[in-house]
């Protein structure tokens, strides 16, 4: 799994309460982000998410022909996640819409719903990849991997 810069759209985000991802991605600027690829809205925990009550998280791909994200559309989503599976370095995979470059939204984005909270603790990066790597491979004991 490759991050580019040019298609993060949050950096440890600190999040508290439901708040869109930091930064946007301009669909207008000669950024062809593989329209017909299966592509993913990767977000990793960067700081463990606690919260007095059982909050949940629900991480969203939103797009907009407005660059303040106005008026969203949920081009996928997580569904909501407990706090307790919100540890540091877990990660979220998103898959996005494949025709996503024919829905005619210029700006592309993330969200973070939050459920029962607010949270006391919680920051995430996101960003647009190609490829997912979940890191759970595993191998029966005693092979070698060359």
């Amino acid at each position: 799994m490759i991050f580019d810069r040019l298609l993060t759209v949050s950096s440890a985000q600190a999040v508290t309460a439901s708040a869109v991802s930091t930064d946007v991605i301009d669909l207008s600027k000669a950024i062809d982000i593989g329209e017909g690829e299966d592509l993913y809205m990767h977000f990793s925990v960067d700081t463990a998410v606690t919260a007095a009550g059982a909050a949940t998280v629900e991480f969203q791909v939103i797009g907009s022909t407005a660059a303040a994200m106005s008026s969203p559309v949920v081009l996928g989503s997580s569904g909501p996640i407990a706090k307790t599976a919100l540890v540091a370095g877990a990660q979220i995979a998103v898959r996005i819409n494949p025709s996503i470059g024919s829905l005619g939204l210029r700006y592309l984005s993330a969200n973070y719903s939050v459920a029962t909270g607010p949270l006391t603790a919680g920051a995430f990066t996101a960003g647009i990849v190609h490829d997912i790597q979940d890191g759970k491979k595993s191998y029966a004991s005693g092979y070698s991997v060359l």
